[in-house]
């Protein structure tokens, strides 16, 4: 899946682990990278779909978030990331197809 950083002071942070480190701490440090590695190596949204979500138990935000998805890291921290394509709702007819669809997606930034 291709992975876009949102923004540039997201991106320089992200770059290397010790500016991870510096910012988030060691442990939550694990978390991202595990996450991000997980996002760059999957196909598609598809393999996070919920029942496949395991650890990472992301999931569709509702609300004046509904546009994004969120990826758990460590209490109460998650990532949140978009698809960088149009995905309409009325292509398909469940949520797994609709997800397998999103094959770009950008990080826009940890809570």
């Amino acid at each position: 899946m291709k992975v876009v950083i949102a923004n540039r002071r997201l991106d320089a942070v992200m770059s290397s682990e010790e500016s991870l480190q510096e910012q988030f701490g060691q442990e939550l440090t694990k978390q991202i990278l595990f996450r991000f590695n997980a996002l760059n190596a999957a196909v598609s949204l598809g393999d996070f779909w919920p029942p496949y979500s395991g650890p990472e138990r992301c999931h569709k935000l509702t609300g004046n978030r509904k546009d994004f998805f969120s990826i758990d890291l460590q209490h109460p921290y998650r990532l949140l990331i978009t698809p960088l394509e149009s995905v309409a709702k009325n292509q398909f007819p469940d949520d797994a197809d609709r997800w397998k669809q999103i094959t770009e997606i950008e990080i826009h930034r940890k809570i």
